[in-house]
């Protein structure tokens, strides 16, 4: 036994002595130790979808891939937290998932060493990871919860949850199949529809015997039976075609809790797995077989005991991860010595024999449609009978003895009794009947020799749609030319080894060695003797025993002009699989294997005369050409009985006994010599086809060259033809361009005229607003102005009132006074006149200087009122002219449409009013003066006081009239030339 350190490599071999197969049971140990020799304990593997390379993480959350084929291990990724789960069985090889201690599921690359996706998702460690077989889906399960992951884009897609009083023990898909099967702890299965999730049926929970409470499941890779253990030593083994529970396997008194279960796959069992892998508390795995129920072998003990298992899915290994955490790395072939041999037709108790003497208490009962559990066994031991063969065994029964342990006698009595083998052990039976010796390495040369040049246009001629037979068939068909030269040289040849090479399609090697035992050493005996022709000879003895049995039939074939080419050879090259179905070919061959080579030419023979009905209806050449080329109406078993019957019937001069040589099997090691045909005939068209091959060659050189020349010149052509249709898209498209160009420029010119109308428009709409603001902003002003003039003209009426009144009290004291000095001046003349009589001379002198005096002042005073007058005149004419420039100013206004507010207007009368008013006023008070100053002569020193005052106020009120004349004659002329704007504004619009 090898140990395998891997310590803290990154890279490194497997093992360094290579196994020997079939002989090594453990190949090797792979340990990893770290510092101070401390064991990293493995806790995970999972193959892959070839078997040949695994994953395997430890507790450091270091995941490793072991490549076996190539002998190499590579450190692919740290994840630093131990894993609990590993699925390599992607549909993108290189990519990986493993379920972290953290509850997360995370996906790697191999080959990239990079993080590809992270999901999330559970809240319990995840304890199981299934692949569905396309590989693009996933369930990961925990203690509470299964989520369906697309493994394309890594999102959830399904979620299974569960009441907490039930557990989920696994969810996994069935293979090759759309199901999911979810297996709870109180022993319910469910299966599921993965695309929608509706339940398709439920499996029924047993009634009868103690509850097992499942832990382990297995499924067989065909998906039809799924075995099922727990907390107990038995095993239920069900059919999920017919939901039911077929039997209960029970397991040795060893086995009290079943931890794992795996079945073991076989290349020839069609997927229906027959051995079971049971791995219980003990740590041995236990392998049996689930139809007879006998222990093949075991792996693991009680001082190496076993964690946990994974199986490759092409079964040739098997990886444990040990109880100390190493890896153990099993071969099956060496484990397997006795695994295919074929089971008793009835076994109810069954030992293991020299296997093992502890694991002989392993019972199974079945009934039809029924299951009864193992009875309890008593105190005594269970004997049980071991057959032996007699002492005095004969030689006849050793030359019936098959490699396999198989006995031909038995088997052909087996075959005689049900007319075929049953189809499960079909291909077991026929590998040991052919003996087929499985030389590896020499088929391994023949087909390192690669495709034979024979064969390299083999899709011509037999087109097959499925490219892994058309494949199939090339390597078997190459093997065998590169073995002997005649095979290159066969048309019939694909005819030949089609057959076994669709039912070995698995197999290539089988596949050879069968196609060689029928063609080179046994039924195909003497076939090539007379080549390029076909055998005449053999188609002779088919002629002469027909001749035999059924004269009337070939007379009636000779005279239609039907030799023995066209209804025995069609058969021949064939090997019937032309006129049989394939059930009907199975049941032939497996009488043509257990028998003489010979038997296949009473087959062609009883196959006639089966057919002699049809055959005697047919006259024309063209009919009995389709009938030997296409399927019939035919009871093979009569057939058969009839070929049985030709063989012993048949005289032994003409029986092919005599010309065939007994069955001869192939040598192991390397494959015999073979040249019983026409070396000359086959050199020579070897040589005339290496000839023509290299005419060929020559021909398919010119050829090439002449379609490259030709190539180039259509690629010419097209390059012309490409440009020319260029430059003429170029041209349209210019013009396009143009075209376009002129319409964008027509659009743009509308566009620029749009927006010069609504910039007019806008113009127009702002001068109206702007109007509109001046407008109000002069009756704005206008309003202010009238106010003012309003308060002026109320200032001045209030003043006028006041002088009138200061004025009426002054006429009224003058009037006192005067009446006064009336009186007075008539006591002084009383007085004087009495007193002046003496000066009366001088007193008249005085008087008349008086009123010369007087006059002189009455002339001063009247020019200055007529200056007053002449003022108030030129008042009136300035403010006449003001009134008939303001009098044009509304014309103009009224011609452009607007209107004048009368307040304005209305505010210059009131002025003139005032005026006239203020003017009549003082006229009235100069008259009224003059009148009192001609009245009364003697007031003359009180009216000069109060002049200076009166003509002061008089010259304020005038020179006020005056700036209030010019204001108002300045804002006429403004608003105006402001309407005179407006309408030169308006009519250059309106044009």
């Amino acid at each position: 036994m090898e140990v395998t350190d891997i310590g803290n490599k990154e890279e490194g071999k497997i093992w360094y002595r290579k196994p020997t197969p079939g002989k090594s049971v453990l190949v090797v140990t792979v340990v990893r130790t770290a510092q101070q020799a401390k064991t990293v304990r493995f806790l995970h593997v999972a193959f892959d979808t070839t078997g040949d390379s695994f994953l395997a993480g430890d507790h450091h959350g270091n995941i490793y891939v072991f490549d076996i084929s190539r002998n190499r291990f590579r450190l692919v990724q740290k994840t630093g937290q131990a894993c609990t789960s590993l699925a390599f069985s992607l549909r993108r090889t290189t990519e990986f998932l493993v379920a972290l201690a953290d509850y997360t599921i995370k996906c790697f690359d191999k080959d990239t060493k990079q993080l590809v996706s992270w999901m999330r998702g559970h809240e319990g460690a995840v304890s199981s990871i299934s692949v569905h077989s396309s590989g693009r889906y996933a369930i990961t399960t925990s203690s509470d919860t299964a989520q369906l992951w697309d493994l394309d884009t890594f999102q959830r897609k399904r979620k299974l949850n569960i009441r907490q009083s039930v557990g989920i023990q696994r969810v996994f898909f069935l293979p090759l199949s759309n199901t999911i099967l979810s297996c709870f702890s109180d022993d319910s299965i469910f299966a599921w529809e993965s695309d929608t999730l509706f339940c398709k049926y439920q499996l029924p929970v047993p009634d009868c015997g103690p509850r097992i409470f499942y832990k382990a499941f297995a499924v067989t890779r065909d998906g039809k039976s799924l075995a099922a253990g727990g907390r107990s030593n038995l095993l239920h083994l069900w059919c999920l075609d017919t939901k039911q529970l077929l039997r209960v396997i029970q397991m040795p008194t060893q086995v009290r809790t079943v931890r794992q279960l795996e079945f073991l796959p076989d290349s020839f069992d069609g997927g229906a797995s027959q051995t079971l892998g049971v791995l219980s508390q003990d740590g041995v795995m236990r392998f049996i077989n689930i139809h007879t129920c006998k222990l093949l072998f075991h792996v693991g003990s009680h001082d190496e005991s076993i964690t946990t298992v994974a199986v490759s899915p092409n079964g040739r290994h098997i990886v444990a991860i040990m109880d100390n955490g190493s890896v153990n790395i099993y071969s099956v072939q060496s484990l397997t010595q006795e695994l295919n041999k074929p089971p008793p037709c009835q076994v109810a108790v069954v030992s293991g024999g020299e296997a093992d003497q502890d694991f002989s208490n392993l019972k199974v009962k079945v009934r039809s449609e029924a299951v009864q559990r193992p009875t309890k066994s008593s105190g005594r031991r269970t004997q049980v009978k071991t057959l032996r063969p007699p002492a005095g065994s004969t030689a006849e029964d050793k030359e019936n003895e098959l490699p396999a342990g198989l006995n031909k006698k038995r088997l052909v009595a087996l075959l005689k009794a049900f007319g075929e083998y049953p189809a499960k052990y079909r291909m077991f039976v026929w590998r040991s009947l052919l003996c087929l010796p499985e030389n590896h390495a020499a088929y391994s040369s023949l087909t390192d020799k690669g495709l034979h040049s024979a064969f390299l246009t083999l899709h011509e001629k037999y087109p097959i749609k499925s490219h892994k037979l058309l494949r199939g068939l090339q390597r078997v068909l190459s093997a065998l030319a590169h073995w002997a030269a005649i095979f290159g040289e066969l048309e019939y040849l694909p005819l030949v080894a089609f057959p076994f090479v669709k039912l070995f399609q698995n197999n290539p090697m089988l596949c050879f060695e069968v196609s060689s035992i029928i063609t080179v050493l046994n039924w195909c005996q003497h076939w090539f003797e007379y080549f390029p022709n076909p055998p005449l000879n053999i188609l002779n003895m088919a002629e002469n025993v027909l001749a035999h049995h059924d004269k009337e039939l070939l007379q009636h074939l000779v005279d239609c002009g039907v030799t023995s080419q066209l209804f025995v050879w069609p058969l021949l090259e064939t090997l019937f699989s032309e006129v049989l179905t394939r059930d009907e070919w199975l049941k032939l061959f497996d009488n043509i294997f257990s028998n003489h080579p010979s038997f296949l030419l009473m087959a062609c023979v009883a196959y006639i005369i089966c057919c002699r009905e049809p055959l005697l209806l047919c006259s024309q050449k063209q009919d009995f050409e389709y009938f030997f080329h296409h399927r019939n109406n035919l009871d093979v078993g009569a057939m058969i009985k009839e070929a049985y019957r030709l063989m012993s019937s048949t005289p032994a001069d003409i029986h092919p006994r005599a010309m065939l040589s007994d069955f001869t099997p192939l040598t192991k090691g390397q494959y015999p010599v073979f040249n019983h045909y026409p070396e000359f005939i086959v050199e020579y068209q070897s040589r005339e086809r290496e000839k023509i091959r290299l005419q060929e060659m020559e021909y398919l050189r010119e050829r090439q060259e002449v379609s490259a020349m030709h190539a180039d010149f259509l690629r010419r052509q097209a390059e012309e033809e490409a440009f020319y249709a260029q430059q003429e898209l170029l041209q349209k498209a210019e013009e396009q361009r143009r075209n376009i160009l002129s319409q964008e420029e027509e659009k743009l010119t509308q566009q620029r005229a749009k927006l010069a109308a609504m910039k007019r428009e806008l113009k127009v709409k702002e001068l109206q607003l702007l109007d509109t603001t001046r407008r109000r902003f002069l009756k704005h002003q206008q309003d202010l102005r009238a106010s003012q003039i309003q308060r002026l003209d109320q200032e001045i009426s209030r003043k006028m009132n006041l002088y009138d009144q200061e004025t009426a009290a002054a006429v009224q004291d003058l009037e006192v006074r005067q009446m006064e000095m009336e009186v007075q001046r008539k006591q002084l003349e009383q007085v004087t006149n009495a007193l002046l009589t003496p000066y009366q001379p001088h007193l008249l002198l005085h008087s008349s200087l008086e009123e010369s005096l007087e006059g002189a002042s009455q002339l001063g005073l009247e020019s200055e009122w007529r200056e007053v007058r002449e003022r108030l005149q030129q008042a009136d004419s300035e403010q006449d002219r003001t009134r008939e420039g303001l009098t044009e100013t509304d014309t103009v206004r009224d011609v452009a449409g607007r209107k004048v507010r009368p307040t304005c207007r209305a505010g210059k009368n009131t002025d003139i009013l005032y005026l006239r008013s203020a003017y009549t006023s003082v006229k009235n008070f100069h008259f009224l003066y003059s009148s009192k100053s001609k009245t009364v002569p003697v007031l003359k020193f009180s009216l000069d006081r109060g002049r200076a005052q009166l003509d002061s106020s008089e010259r304020e009120l005038l020179k006020e009239i005056r700036e209030l004349r010019q204001k108002l004659a300045a804002r006429a002329k403004e608003g105006s030339s402001a309407s005179s704007q407006s309408v030169h504004t308006l009519s250059s619009i309106s044009q």
